[in-house]
């Protein structure tokens, strides 16, 4: 009979997945600095998005495989389909009461918006948006915190201390990797770490995470000043309620609404 291989303990095993993943940021950070410096540039944001999903997958399919002894095909996968199937869900229950917010805002006159370019142009960027924002945070940083680092918290801790602490390590992340500078942008760390965890739970898929994810990121960038697409009259306004909290609030229960009739994947 062949031995099991004993794994490393949880904290073990935690440790070097996020301090491996905090290492890759670092990397890819420094050497977009060395190369483009520290503005942002279009280019720089392309290459950080390939070589961070290039590095992050191998990273996570060798950790469950050296770590935690588990053969790639023991991992429950959804099919491509599946998966955008379920993306595409999670996008929804972000856009919804996304949507809801800034029509319902804009209806009372408490934001003026107005785009800057022609609708092509507009459409161009936000598609492009979308394939950088996937590759560099949403794919990668969920397949880590939301898919690894979720996974194996769940074997040792009930449902309301791995979203806890997940959140906890989403947040030291941030603050590692220079994401999260000031106390405003850990409470946005930890807040929305808190909603990507109760989704995970709720719905039982990670793809769900990635699609909400990536529209809470598209959405949040795509009006700021880095594209300059889009007049807006307070900004502030549109990024930390409109389509910041009150879309993070209502999301979850979106979600489930939405997956009421769709077994997980």
């Amino acid at each position: 009979m062949q031995t099991v291989q004993s794994r490393p303990p949880l904290v073990v095993r935690v440790a070097i997945v996020l301090g491996g993943a905090t290492l890759v940021w670092l990397a890819v950070r420094w050497f977009g600095d060395a190369l483009f410096g520290s503005d942002y540039h279009r280019g720089r944001h392309v290459l950080s998005a390939v070589l961070i999903t290039a590095l992050v997958v191998p990273l996570v399919m060798v950790a469950y495989r050296r770590l935690d002894r588990l053969p790639w095909d023991a991992l429950r996968r959804a099919t491509p389909r599946g998966a955008m199937k379920l993306i595409l869900v999670g996008a929804a229950a972000y856009l919804i009461p996304a949507t809801l917010a800034v029509t319902g805002f804009l209806l009372l006159g408490r934001l003026s918006v107005g785009l800057d370019v022609s609708p092509v142009r507009a459409l161009g960027s936000v598609l492009a948006l979308v394939v950088l924002v996937f590759f560099y945070e949403a794919l990668p940083e969920e397949l880590i915190f939301r898919g690894y680092l979720f996974r194996n918290l769940a074997t040792a801790l009930p449902t309301w201390a791995v979203v806890l602490v997940q959140a906890l390590l989403f947040t030291l992340f941030g603050v590692a990797v220079g994401a999260a500078g000031s106390i405003e942008r850990v409470l946005i760390f930890f807040g929305f770490a808190i909603v990507q965890g109760i989704l995970r739970a709720v719905t039982g898929s990670l793809f769900v995470a990635v699609g909400f994810h990536l529209a809470f990121q598209v959405c949040e960038q795509i009006v700021g000043p880095h594209w300059n697409l889009i007049f807006i009259d307070d900004l502030s306004l549109l990024q930390n309620l409109v389509l910041g909290l009150i879309p993070l609030t209502l999301g979850v229960a979106t979600a489930q609404i939405l997956m009421r009739r769709r077994p997980a994947m």
